[in-house]
C-alpha cells in the first residue's frame, strides 16, 4: 500500500510509526498555532520562543541564533552530522482563507507554507529522539528571514554548518498531490537579483528633444534592449530571465520629464552566470544610455544563488522518499525561476532540496504567495517521515 493510497500507512521504522501514530495530531496543532501567529522576516521572536519551548520540553538543548531569531538544535551523538532545515518566517500579505486558525496578524500570513515546514521539522526532531542507536547527529536548522533573504547567511555566520556532511530541506508544492515528493539533480531554483535604475535628464519640451535628453525614450530602450542583449551575452541554457515589474516617468503629454525609474528582477539557474551579472548588467546599461545623454544610477541588489542539488545527496534523498512513503511517492520536479536562500548552504556543503506535495487531489490548486493559499495538512506527517528517513539515509 502506497502513501498516496493511504496516508496513514506505516512505512517504518517501528519507532517512527509509533511516534506518528501518537503525535500526528500534535504536529498539526503546531502548524495551526504558527499559522495563526505569523511573523515576518527579522521579527520571528514569538515563533522562535515557541520552537525553543517545544524542543526543551522534549529534553533537547536548542540555541537561538545570535541575531535573536532562528534556532539550532541537535539530536543524537557521534562524530558524523547531517542537517535538516526549515524556514520560519511569514509573508507581508493579508490572508483571505477564512480558516478557523487563519492569521490573527493584520497584513501578515503563512502563504508560502513555512508553518508546515517548521511543524514537520519539529516532528522530525522529536521523532528522532525515539530512535534507538541513532548513527550520528542530526542538526536541526530553523532558519529566519527566507522571504527577504539573509537568514541563511545568519545561520552560516553563526557556524551552524560546521562539521555538517550534508543538508536537506523540503518546500511545499501545491502542484503536487499530498504524498508525492519531487526531487531533481542540479538547479531546482534560480538566482534572483533586483535591479533599480534611476535616470535623469534636464527635461524640456517634447517638440525639442534635441535640446534635452529624451528620458522616456531612454527608459524604453533599456526595457526592450537589455533583456535582448543579455540573451546574446549569456549561455541560453542558463535559464536567464529579466522581467520588469515597475516603470515610472513624467505626467504631462508634452513635457520630457527630468526623472524616471525602472525596477525588475534578474534570474538565472547558472551559478557562474549569476556571478558575472554585476559587471555585465552595468556594462550593457551604460552602452545603451550613454549615447542618449540621459544620466543614470543603477542599484543592483544581489539576491540568492541558485539551489543546485548535489547528485549523491539527491540519490540519498530519493532513497529516503521511497523508504518512507513507497516507490509511487517519488517523482521528478521542474526547475523553478523562483529564488530560495537554501542555495547559500549548498555553497558550503553538499545537499538536496525537494518539493513536498500539499494539494489534496481535488479542487483547484492554490498557488504559493497568494492570500488564498491553503494546504492539505495530511502533508505534515509525510514531511516528518521524509526528513527522518533523509537523515538516516545520510548517516548510514
Amino acid at each position: 500500500m502506497s502513501i498516496v493510497e493511504d496516508l496513514g500507512a506505516g512505512r517504518g521504522p517501528s519507532w517512527l510509526d509509533a511516534w506518528l501514530e501518537d503525535n500526528a495530531g500534535v504536529v498539526v496543532g503546531w502548524r495551526r498555532h504558527l499559522h495563526a501567529h505569523p511573523e515576518p522576516h527579522r521579527h520571528e521572536h514569538a515563533t522562535t520562543e515557541y520552537i525553543v519551548t517545544i524542543l526543551r520540553e522534549a529534553g533537547l538543548a536548542p540555541q537561538v541564533l545570535p541575531v535573536g531569531t532562528g534556532v539550532i538544535c541537535e539530536v543524537g551523538e557521534g562524530p558524523r552530522c547531517v542537517a535538516l532545515r526549515a524556514d520560519i518566517d511569514a509573508l507581508r500579505l493579508p490572508e483571505v482563507t477564512g480558516l478557523p486558525f487563519a492569521s490573527t496578524v493584520p497584513g501578515v500570513c503563512h502563504a508560502c507554507g513555512h508553518d508546515a515546514h517548521t511543524a514537520a521539522l519539529l516532528g522530525a526532531a522529536l521523532a528522532l529522539t525515539c530512535a534507538p542507536g541513532l548513527p550520528g547527529r542530526v542538526r536541526l536548522v530553523f532558519q529566519p528571514a527566507e522571504e527577504e533573504p539573509g537568514g541563511a547567511l545568519d545561520v552560516l555566520a553563526a557556524g551552524a554548518l560546521k562539521g555538517v556532511e550534508r543538508i536537506f530541506g523540503l518546500h511545499c508544492d501545491p502542484r503536487l498531490q499530498v504524498g508525492r515528493i519531487g526531487t531533481r539533480v542540479g538547479a531546482i531554483t534560480s538566482a534572483s537579483d533586483m535591479l533599480e535604475l534611476r535616470v535623469s535628464s534636464p527635461g524640456g519640451h517634447t517638440a525639442r528633444p534635441h535640446l534635452s535628453a529624451d528620458l522616456v525614450y531612454a527608459l524604453g530602450l533599456v526595457i526592450t534592449s537589455l533583456p535582448a542583449l543579455l540573451a546574446r551575452r549569456v549561455d541560453p541554457r542558463s535559464g536567464t530571465v529579466l522581467t520588469w515589474g515597475a516603470v515610472g516617468a513624467g505626467e504631462a503629454f508634452n513635457t520630457i520629464p527630468e526623472k524616471g525609474m525602472l525596477r525588475g528582477t534578474l534570474r538565472t539557474s547558472d551559478r557562474e552566470v549569476w556571478a558575472g551579472f554585476d559587471a555585465l548588467v552595468g556594462e550593457l546599461i551604460s552602452a545603451l544610455l550613454v549615447p542618449t545623454g540621459v544620466g543614470f544610477d543603477l542599484d543592483h541588489r544581489r539576491g540568492v544563488p541558485p539551489v543546485v542539488n548535489d547528485a549523491e545527496s539527491t540519490r540519498l534523498l530519493s532513497t529516503a522518499v521511497e523508504a518512507a512513503l513507497g516507490p509511487d511517492a517519488l517523482t521528478s520536479t521542474e526547475q523553478s525561476s523562483g529564488g530560495e536562500d537554501f542555495g547559500w548552504y549548498l555553497e558550503h556543503v553538499p545537499g538536496s532540496f525537494a518539493r513536498m506535495g500539499v494539494w489534496s487531489g481535488t479542487g483547484p490548486k492554490s498557488d504559493l504567495h497568494r492570500p488564498s493559499f491553503q494546504l492539505d495538512e495530511r502533508a505534515l506527517p509525510v514531511g516528518v517521515r521524509v526528513l527522518v528517513h533523509a537523515a538516516l539515509a545520510a548517516l548510514t
